[in-house]
Formats: C-alpha cells, structure tokens, sequence
C-alpha cells in the first residue's frame, strides 16, 4: 500500500509536464483552474465518504480477530449501501451548489461551472470504491487495494493527457474544456478502479461466505461503531484540505482589498503556491509520512498491552523514522527546486522560490500527518481535533495581516505557523502520558539534520555549476542537472547516515547488509 501510494503520487505529478506544455500560454490559468476546481472536489470527496472506509478496514479486523465473520460480511453489506447513497448525495449537493462554490471575488466564474460538473460524476463511484478497498484491507487483503490504486491513477493520466492533447493541439483549443475533461479523469480512473475491485471481490467472496457463520450483530450497533470511529478519521483527513480550502477564498479577496490586482495575477499567485509547488511538496509528505506510519501497528500493540515505555520507543521510533526521510526530502527538493521546476513548469524565479520555502513548510505538513496518526493510534482522538483546530484558528487569524505583508507567500506561512502549532500542542500531549526521551531523541534527529544540510550544500553547488556553466536552466538541461545534483546528494546522506549508523536500529540489519556491499566501516 505504501509503495502504491508514493507511486500514485509520483505518476500524479509527472503527467504535468507534457500537460503544461499543452496547455501553452493558458497553462498558468489552467492550473489554478484545476487546483481550484480539485479542492471543492476533495472536500466533498472527504465528505461523501465521512471516513467510513478507514473505520471500516479497523471494525471488519476487529471482527475477524474476534471470529465474527458473520458481523464483518454484514458489516460491509450495510456500509456498502450507506455509501452509495452518501455518494449520490454528495454528488447532487456539489451539482446544486456549483454557482455557489464557483464565485470569486464576489462573481461567479463561469470558467469553474464545466469544471465543477465533472468532477460530480467521481463522487458517485468513489465512495462504493473505498468501502471495497476497506474490506479488503481488513483482511488484511492489500494487494487489491494497492493494485486498484496504480490502475485508477494511471487511467485518470491517460484519459487527462490524452484529452488535453485531442483539445488544445488537434481541436479547439479551449483550456477551460481540457481542464474540466482532465478534472473527469477522476471519473475514468475510479470507474477502472471499482471494475477492477469488483472482479477481486466476486472471486474471493465464496471465500469469505464460508467462514462467516456466527450470528451477525443489529445493523444498529454495526453501523453506529463505524461511524463513531469515522469522526476523527474525516476531521483529520480532512485537515490539509481545509486549510487549502480556507485559502481558495480567502487568498484572492484579501488580495484585492489590499492591492490592485487583476484576476489573471491572483491566478497565477495562486497556481503558484496552491498547485504548481503543491503537486511536488506533496510526493515528499506523502513519502515520509507513509514510511513513518509503518511503525503505527508496533505502537497499538505496546498501547494494548499497556507497555507505556514501548508506546514511548514506538513514538520516539516513528519520529526518527519520519526525520530520516523527510530532512534529506525537504532540504533536497529545496537544493534542486530551479531545474526541478523548470523541468515540470518553466524557469520562473518566483516560483523556484516558492517551491524552496513550501519544501519547508512541508516538514509541519508532514509531521502533523504523522502525529495525527499516532494520536489516533493511542485513541486519542478527541485531543488530536482540538489540537487540529486550534492550529487551523491560528491560520485563519494570521492569513489577513500576512497578505498584506507576504502577498502569495502568505499562506504558505499561515499553513506552516498553523501547522506548527498543532505539532507542538500533540508533541506535548504525549510527551505529558508517555514521558518521551528527548535528550537522546533530540540528538538523533539533529545528526540526521546534519547529514541533510551537508548534502543541501553539495545539491546546490552541483546546480550552482551548472548553472553558471549552462548560463540558465532549460526543460531539456534540467534533467542532466537532477540526476547530478539529487542523485550526488543523494549518495552524499546515504554514506553519512551508514558512517554514523544513525539508522541502524531503525532499519535492522538491511542496513549491515547495505554497508557491507558498499564497503562502508
């Protein structure tokens, strides 16, 4: 599933690159219509499943560790239906209020109407989708699951490139039809997806019929545990979405009341931060918080046997674990940003910028992924919201005087001041029960900080260099520039961190084995 989910994300950005190129002179219009459209359609997607599906996977495990087939087999029968219905739901209140979530400056922008309409479609599949993927997961079932996945994203590319190319090079070439036959790849790909999920469940079912033979529990009680579990799993999935949501209207109108600004440079302000450096930061979240939370069975384990110094280990296990990757990941996407972006959009030095300080912003990103999760992993769930919340007010109260300030800068350092404050207040809350070992926990992450910022210094001289000897960046020296300079400081942490050993017990003896055939004592 982890490797699955960094795939998703890796294929999910690489298809920009010939998708701007299509797109043209439009492509900075395009993408914050796309962006904008996409955030509408996350929030809703968050909704139509209410976090059913991850209470889902948790109930149907409970239920087979409990030899209650018969439970779990109802269990999905009943969140199958309830889904499909919040499906259709969501779909014709997203249909309703398009006029409503497409307005902009106090007008309606008749630009996101098709692009909001396509997106309803994938909300009537999605929701049945994820339930089947849950089921699956309970158990412990992932292959399904992670296959579905690499099959809807790669058709929703397919159905987004190919769209846009038959549009902007072979027809019209109206932008606003490719974005919204783009945002459709949503539809394509969840419909390939559930197919695909169907078929695994008609071959498996029998399967599962066999063993189910107890007496299932009232559909009451199985649904009211699901969504009981399901609050804190859509208040805290939904946090990055939110925050994205807050500056999709709020960005452009405090904009305009502090400055004279057109709409063609609030989108490109917006595209900037909201799309362009979004896509990439998000591949280095999602690949630290994924390794991270790998450790989270290991800490619900030492919670269920009452082992508070392992719960304490795991916590302080995860974080290392969540440093080792995200402090190369960060400082690295920081180092190479101008042939990266350049690469994906075009040499444009505000945008290298903001792609360097959201590489930052994305170190809170993460570990208020990471901390939500372990938080939920303790069932702690009720402080992580408020937690969450609290973080969420800050950013809602910093937003207005920073735009004024920072201008497209302003809610990337509202979402990582919110963001900050979240991570503290749940550092604290379990640092309080679990009495967390900071000296040494503290010292290991700054030698991790360390090894990073030697290899930022040998990334950035590497692109220094060639830049100086290129005299600029191009799309087709970027890439050149991206296997020296990631790749070298790539090399350059991954020999500091074998030298010092400083993921040895994090990682068992892989990590011998990888020193020894590199020759490292």
């Amino acid at each position: 599933m982890t490797a699955g989910s960094i795939f998703s994300r890796v294929l999910g950005a690489i298809y920009v690159i010939p998708w701007v190129m299509w797109m043209g002179v439009h492509w900075t219009a395009a993408n914050a219509l796309f962006a904008r459209g996409y955030n509408i359609y996350s929030l809703f997607l968050i909704i139509s499943t209410a976090g059913i599906p991850s209470a889902v996977s948790k109930q149907v495990a409970h239920y087979l560790a409990a030899d209650q087939y018969g439970s779990a087999k109802k269990l999905f029968h009943r969140s199958m239906i309830l889904m499909i219905g919040l499906g259709v739901v969501s779909a014709g209140a997203l249909w309703l209020l398009t006029p409503v979530l497409a307005m902009q400056n106090g007008h309606v922008d008749p630009h996101m109407i098709p692009v909001l309409h396509a997106l309803v479609w994938p909300l009537l599949l999605i929701p049945p989708m994820s339930i089947l993927r849950g089921y699956f997961q309970g158990y412990s079932q992932m292959a399904p699951s992670a296959v579905s996945q690499l099959l809807e994203q790669f058709a929703r590319v397919v159905y987004m490139l190919g769209s846009t190319y038959l549009i902007m090079r072979v027809g019209s070439g109206d932008y606003v039809q490719a974005v919204a036959h783009s945002t459709f790849g949503a539809f394509v790909g969840a419909a390939i997806a559930l197919i695909f999920l169907i078929f695994a469940y008609t071959r498996q079912h029998k399967e599962f019929d066999l063993i189910a033979t107890d007496v299932p529990a009232p559909t009451k009680t199985l649904l009211g545990e699901v969504l009981h579990q399901s609050i804190p799993f859509i208040i805290l999935d939904a946090g990055t979405v939110l925050y994205q949501f807050f500056d999709q209207y709020s960005f452009p109108e405090f904009l305009s009341y502090f400055f004279h600004v057109s709409n063609d440079e609030i989108n490109y302000l917006y595209g900037l931060f909201a799309f362009n450096t979004n896509k990439l930061v998000m591949i280095v979240v999602s690949l630290a918080s994924a390794l991270a939370v790998t450790a989270i069975p290991l800490l619900a384990g030492a919670f269920t046997k009452g082992d508070k110094h392992g719960v304490a280990t795991q916590i302080e296990n995860i974080l290392r674990l969540f440093f080792l990757v995200m402090w190369p990941s960060a400082l690295g996407m920081s180092a190479v940003a101008r042939p990266l972006y350049a690469l994906f959009y075009s040499d444009d030095r505000l945008g290298v910028h903001m792609l360097q300080f959201n590489a930052y912003v994305a170190i809170a990103m993460g570990l208020f992924t990471v901390l939500a999760a372990v938080m939920q992993g303790l069932y702690q769930n009720r402080q992580a919201i408020i937690y969450f919340l609290i973080g969420f007010a800050v950013k809602i109260i910093l937003q207005w005087p920073l735009v004024y300030w920072l201008q497209g800068f302003a809610p990337l350092v509202a979402t990582g001041i919110g963001m900050m404050v979240s991570v503290f207040l749940m550092l604290h809350a379990l640092d309080q029960r679990y009495d967390l070992d900071w000296s040494v926990l503290s010292t290991h992450i700054s030698q991790l900080l360390g090894c990073a910022l030697v290899m930022f210094v040998f990334a950035s001289a590497v692109v220094g260099v060639f830049d100086w000897w290129l005299g600029g960046v191009r799309k087709i020296t970027a890439i050149p520039v991206l296997l020296v300079g990631a790749g070298g400081g790539a090399a350059v942490y991954v020999y500091m961190v074998l030298k010092l050993r400083l993921a040895d017990d994090l990682l068992g003896g892989r990590i011998e084995g990888l020193r020894t055939k590199l020759h490292i004592k």
